[in-house]
């Protein structure tokens, strides 16, 4: 990258409001993780594991710690808007940093699925927004109307974006709690966890612990607590509140959905527990359990709140997009043109309006749009991928920059880059086989958008020194299709979640020793 086209991006960056403090930073954190997963996962989860999805929600809270810890040290070591797209760049060079980039703008459609949620939610007042399971006329016109409000919402400046997710995110505090008090205060089936008639604690084995990470949404539910490394750029004292506001959003949302996970379990009726845990179907979980407990007034409240919790999570989904956006046009992914930032509100208004337009297409009832928007929100796993190698590149290079407010980094770094790694193979072949190689598309924009300046460079070297990234999706898809999770079962449980861990050590290995061998930025 130019000295110009670096003056001009930190010129940019100065730009932005540096209003967020720790509770505004945790209200994000917070509101992006619990979205319309808290409606359905403590089902889903007790489908799969019975009792014991209460140990997969403890592992997927202790495997998520792990890797928001590398991503805090980034945060507060190099605060900067759209920190999860840059630092890749930085750290592993221009191919890596245009693959997760592009992974990372594809993830946009993540943010109108949750507009679709709440249009589908919102069929149960309004029934003419849905028929046949696609959005009508005038569904897809209220859909497009809600996005430029969310869009218009977010453009006024960061400050009344936080006061506003605030209210939000209260709101899906008192909600899931009150539905916790009422649940419990309906009827307690004590014994519940070991109960040998519904098969005990464990009914389907401790390995449908590890099914239920996936299976049972748990993963989906607890994922987002990046967000407000997104908004570091913007923070009055990035040091003090990253941590802070990460660690609390994740810890919040654990305790949230343990405490679902716990009244689901204890207060399911007797009579729905004939066939087991796996036979326990509702449409609408806690709504419709409301309504077999005689809670008319909690199932109200919850197709409310239904609409409001995806609803926050779009909210912070079109501006964590914006500052993405931003952030890849800074790398030189996008044209510079969507860099610009709004002198009077701080916003990068382009980048808005960009997204606002990526949403729409993602809005338009063509065939199989859910299916791929899922598959892409799958992919905003590899930036956690991608952040734990950057940070132990950063730990190697003279001029690292690192705070050391982690402790362990040497060990923390490749485990976390592990466990994404697992995160991304439990999602399944079937999404798999379409969203790796839909992110390897993002080798023709390397090519395309390749500078003129590329800081002495050839193209050989650029893409011998980022292949780990194209041989590690690779090697991630073909292991999906022979695994276990909806592959083709040629490598059976659990030997193909140990294959994947090995491989993922030894491209953590070669990742970090390529990226030392660059320049420092």
């Amino acid at each position: 990258m130019s000295e110009a086209a670096v003056s001009e991006a930190q010129a940019e960056e100065r730009r932005l409001r540096r209003d967020l403090g720790l509770w505004g930073l945790t209200a994000i954190g917070f509101s992006n993780i619990i979205g319309s997963g808290w409606l359905f996962a403590a089902m889903y989860a007790a489908q799969t594991a019975g009792p014991a999805s209460i140990l997969a929600w403890l592992a997927a809270g202790v495997l998520c710690m792990l890797v928001a810890l590398v991503m805090v040290e980034l945060g507060v070591s190099r605060p900067e808007g759209g920190g999860t797209v840059r630092w890749p760049l930085f750290a592993s060079g221009r191919l890596v940093g245009t693959l997760i980039g592009w992974s990372t703008l594809l993830s946009v459609g993540g943010t109108a699925a949750e507009i679709s949620a709440i249009m589908r939610y919102a069929d149960h007042y309004l029934p003419w927004l849905y028929h046949g399971g696609s959005l009508t006329g005038r569904g897809l016109a209220v859909a497009l109307g809600l996005s430029i409000v969310l869009t218009a919402l977010n453009w006024f400046g960061v400050k009344l974006f936080a006061r506003f997710n605030n209210l939000v995110s209260v709101f899906k505090v008192v909600v899931p709690v009150l539905t916790v008090i009422a649940l419990f205060a309906s009827g307690f089936h004590s014994g519940r966890m070991t109960a040998a008639a519904h098969g005990g604690f464990a009914p389907y084995g401790y390995p449908a612990v590890l099914s239920a990470l996936a299976g049972g949404g748990i993963v989906y539910s607890l994922n987002g607590f990046q967000a407000p490394l997104d908004f570091s750029g913007e923070a009055r004292n990035p040091r003090r509140t990253m941590p802070g506001s990460v660690l609390g959003g994740i810890g919040l949302a654990l305790v949230l959905y343990l405490a679902l996970q716990f009244a689901f379990l204890f207060t399911v009726p007797e009579r729905l527990l004939g066939h087991g845990w796996s036979g326990v179907s509702f449409d609408s979980p806690f709504g419709q359990l409301a309504l077999v407990l005689n809670l008319q007034w909690v199932s109200s409240l919850l197709y409310v709140d239904a609409v409001v919790s995806p609803g926050g999570s779009a909210y912070v989904g079109v501006a964590i997009d914006a500052r993405h956006t931003y952030a890849l046009a800074k790398n030189g992914t996008l044209p510079r043109y969507f860099m610009r930032v709004s002198g009077n509100h701080g916003i990068p208004h382009r980048a808005l309006l960009l997204n606002l337009a990526v949403i729409i297409v993602f809005l338009l009832p063509f065939s199989g749009w859910q299916q791929i928007v899922s598959v892409m929100g799958d992919m905003y796993l590899l930036i956690y991928a991608a952040s734990a190698v950057a940070v132990s590149v950063f730990r190697g290079r003279p001029d690292a920059r690192l705070r050391g407010w982690v402790p362990g980094l040497a060990w923390i770094a490749p485990v976390s880059f592990v466990v994404a790694s697992e995160f991304v193979y439990w999602s399944g072949w079937h999404d798999l086989r379409l969203a790796l190689p839909m992110v390897l598309i993002g080798l023709l924009l390397f090519l395309l958008l390749r500078p003129e300046d590329t800081a002495g460079q050839s193209l050989g070297s650029e893409l011998l020194s980022g292949s780990w990234l194209v041989v590690y999706l690779l090697v991630l898809t073909l292991l999906s299709w022979l695994g276990s999770f909806k592959g083709s079962g040629h490598l059976a449980a659990p030997y193909d979640s140990i294959t994947v861990a090995l491989v993922s050590a030894a491209v953590f290995a070669w990742a970090v020793r390529a990226g030392r061998s660059l320049p420092s930025r």
